[in-house]
């Protein structure tokens, strides 16, 4: 059975343990939860290790299973009108982790929240334009290299660049490119805005280098995010914390050689509720989500050219009728609820749900471990 690891904190200084205790649910927000915290303070090299989550009752009770898709309903939380209550499931969803999470300092904790909010409150704003193919920024603010892609026009600030790409409350357009790209933007965001007050040296030489080139894919991974889980140990399957990025997998190898659903690359906004970029004001469930990508494989079709390609419209009325059928639907989650299978494997066993969670790296002067690359 698992059991919660919650936050661990190294080279503590504090040697009374109900004291840091204290100290950390104080900067949390959070001392209401003192009775439901259980707390370790050991000896180590550099201090003390500090270990503070929450008791297996209430992790039982308030999530079942690892279960946190419903804990904002559990908790009475509204995440969607009140950003006291996001930063309120981020915590105590941590405090629940069945893998710790681990940080060098209590400042770099508190960092990782805000991070996680701010890119909460990013993700909702999000909305783009759906083309598999296309990609347009702001052109006040963003050109495009031949050889490096889009980058930021000098004087331009990164963080008003990458809100008016995603965000149409506040260019005014809607602009297309993927849903992964999109992912990284409202990351990037989230780390630009936490930089901008808590390490401002930093910010600025992100700032600089997207002057010359972006940080992206593969890079964008190691250069930014965390992970946790793996497909030998993966975490359980419907925990999240607000601010993780996860990829929903089209488990049909068939349609997913439809450039563009490979899978499906989401934020977890809390709430039980994961991003909609092409429809910010719909965001999916879990299990819309994967009643959605179940009937991708319904709607591929060659277009003109001999491409692959998904009718959506087809997709969404499949997905309407399907609702209609609760068997049905019981049959696809059971299916689709799986753990994914590894990349280029496609078997009957092969279901959708991502076996790792990503979030941001340190970013405090002196702990940061978000190292920028050369230009």
């Amino acid at each position: 059975m698992i059991s919660p690891q919650g936050i661990v904190i190294h080279a503590w200084a504090q040697p009374d343990t109900a004291q840091a205790q204290a100290q950390v649910l104080a900067a949390l927000g959070a001392p209401d939860l003192a009775d439901q915290v259980r707390v370790s303070l050991t000896a180590s090299a550099h201090g003390h290790t500090l270990q503070l989550w929450m008791k297996a009752e209430h992790t039982a009770r308030w999530s079942p299973g690892f279960d946190t898709l419903g804990l904002a309903r559990t908790l009475g939380l509204d995440v969607w009108h009140s950003a006291a209550d996001v930063r309120r499931e981020v915590v105590v969803a941590m405090l629940m982790g069945p893998e710790a999470f681990e940080f060098p300092s209590l400042a770099e904790l508190v960092s990782a929240i805000n991070i996680r909010c701010y890119s909460v409150h990013a993700a909702r704003k999000t909305n783009l334009a759906f083309h598999t193919s296309q990609a347009e920024r702001p052109e006040d603010c963003w050109r495009y290299d031949e050889d490096r892609g889009f980058v930021i026009r000098a004087g331009a600030s990164l963080i008003d660049a990458l809100t008016k790409a995603t965000q149409p409350e506040v260019s005014g357009t809607l602009y297309a490119f993927s849903c992964y790209r999109a992912s990284e933007y409202v990351i990037v965001l989230g780390i630009a805005q936490e930089l901008a007050q808590c390490n401002p040296p930093l910010y600025q030489q992100l700032q600089t280098l997207w002057q010359q080139r972006p940080i992206r894919s593969g890079e964008f991974h190691e250069v930014f995010l965390r992970e946790q889980g793996s497909m030998e140990a993966p975490l359980p399957p419907r925990y999240y914390v607000p601010g993780d990025r996860t990829w929903f997998r089209n488990p049909d190898g068939v349609s997913a050689e439809a450039s563009g659903f490979e899978g499906s690359w989401v934020m977890y906004m809390g709430g039980g509720e994961f991003t909609n970029f092409w429809k910010r004001d719909q965001p999916y469930t879990l299990e819309q989500k994967c009643l959605e990508i179940y009937h991708w494989r319904h709607g591929l079709y060659l277009d003109a050219e001999g491409e692959e390609r998904i009718d959506e419209d087809k997709v969404a009325v499949l997905v309407a009728k399907t609702l209609q059928n609760p068997a049905e639907v019981a049959r696809i989650q059971a299916l689709m609820q799986r753990y994914r299978e590894p990349r280029g494997v496609y078997t009957a066993a092969g279901g959708c749900i991502d076996t790792t969670r990503e979030f941001a790296r340190w970013v405090r002067p002196g702990t940061a471990d978000l190292v920028l690359p050369a230009p």
